[in-house]
């Protein structure tokens, strides 16, 4: 007979181990996971391919992080994949928060990127089962085409606003418009600019922020009286000024009613909207540089901005950005995702689903997609009349032509030796961006 006396203290027993439902081997298993890199614009694009057992049944997302590719790439060839065969993919939440928190230290944007490719995969796969857009996933349309922002810059004002009246002669009506400053670079960085029409590079590399805040003004005045007030004008910062110079330019701004002031600040200095805020009344977008949820909570909860702009990628893909977005919306702030080339088209197709099902969506950036992208991305959205137009076809709706993909290798610049080139002033200083 057992003592109750010694059994009061002996310890419960152990419960019975409790198998989760992905621990069952029925329905459709991810069966592999591996990272693709193209450059067809010459800009390196990592695109991750998740099979599952299901014949050509397959997901595809945007991991692409071009100043650090390799990295982005081993993290989910070498990390990421192993844990992922034999999961079911429709448990895109689990699997996703499962991985987040895998290596323990998070919310870096190799991890980030990484993360995306996996999770936009993923959502492409759910939505080839189910026969439907993710758009549809998200909870439906609310418009019927996205309205985009196009690129004006030039050398002057006068160029630059020859280029807004085509624009809009074009069907656009948000522009985002950039000058030269007089003896410099577009932003101090002319090598880094690349042959794109928002950044164009242009003559010295000295950074002057003082004739850049000259410059911008003098480039609003022109507009606003002869491009008119019908044209919404955007304005990108780019964090190349110290905060005091952020706030004097909002405030320079004001009189010319732009739709809104692009990244004023960077990540470290982001208390200082909260200066601006108190003193001008230009809406701000902020968030390219943003990776962690601790940095965009507090901004859009004490409406520091007016838009967010993060990378979708960088922040770790469709789940995270579907979530902000809701955080956004009880709070009054749009969403203006950042959408620039260093995007594949797959990743531009998960801003589109975005944008489709978001009530508080503001705009979106636009990218052209040349003729190579368009023929290694079968189902590049479609871009027209200032809009970008959503498609039936199920999941995200771009494939990737592997066999084209393999004909326009990243290059060597590309890969572990690619840096971002930040702007230095006259005295050799470096401009943080």
């Amino acid at each position: 007979m057992s003592d109750p006396a010694a059994d009061a203290g002996a310890p419960p027993p152990a419960p019975e181990p409790v198998e989760p439902p992905w621990a069952q081997p029925s329905g459709v298993r991810i069966t592999g996971v591996r990272t693709i890199l193209t450059a067809p614009a010459g800009t390196t694009l990592v695109v991750v391919r998740v099979d599952t057992s299901e014949p050509g049944l397959y997901g595809l997302g945007c991991a692409t992080f071009t100043q650090r590719a390799a990295a982005v790439a081993t993290a989910v060839d070498e990390y990421l994949a192993p844990q992922l065969v034999g999961r079911d993919p429709a448990d895109i939440t689990d699997i996703v928060s499962t991985l987040h928190v895998s290596g323990y230290w998070r919310s870096g944007p190799v991890l980030n990127n990484a993360l995306s490719g996996v999770d936009m995969a993923l959502w492409d796969i759910k939505g080839k089962q189910a026969g439907l857009p993710v758009w549809q996933l998200l909870g439906g349309r609310c418009r019927t085409a996205v309205p985009l922002y196009a690129h004006a810059a030039g050398r002057d004002p006068e160029e630059v606003t020859d280029e807004v009246l085509a624009l809009m002669a074009e069907g656009y009506r948000h522009v985002r418009c950039q000058v030269a400053v007089p003896g410099a670079g577009t932003y101090g960085a002319p090598a880094a600019a690349a042959a794109v029409g928002a950044h164009r590079p242009l003559t010295a590399d000295a950074w002057d922020p003082a004739a850049y805040r000259r410059a911008v003004r003098g480039l609003f005045a022109h507009l606003r009286e002869h491009a008119g007030p019908e044209v919404e004008l955007i304005h990108d910062v780019h964090e190349r000024v110290h905060p005091t110079d952020a706030v004097r330019i909002a405030a320079d701004l004001e009189p010319y009613d732009l739709f809104y002031l692009e990244d004023p600040v960077a990540p470290e200095d982001i208390e200082w909207l909260r200066v601006l805020r108190g003193r001008t009344s230009t809406p701000i977008a902020i968030g390219e540089l943003f990776t962690n949820p601790a940095e965009y909570r507090p901004v859009v909860q004490e409406r520091l901005c007016d838009f967010i702009r993060v990378h979708v990628s960088a922040i770790g893909g469709i789940t995270p950005a579907w979530r902000l977005a809701h955080t956004c919306e009880l709070f009054g702030v749009r969403t203006a995702w950042h959408g620039p080339g260093d995007v594949s088209p797959i990743g531009h197709a998960a801003n589109l689903a975005l944008d489709m099902a978001a009530p508080n969506f503001g705009i979106q950036e636009q990218h052209l997609f040349g003729p190579a992208a368009q023929e290694v991305f079968p189902g590049c959205p479609e871009i027209r009349d200032g809009h970008l137009w959503p498609s039936d076809r199920p999941g995200l709706g771009v494939d990737l032509d592997e066999h084209l993909a393999h004909k326009y290798p990243p290059r060597p610049a590309a890969l572990p030796g690619q840096a971002w080139k930040p702007p230095r002033r006259a005295d050799g200083a470096l401009q943080r961006p």
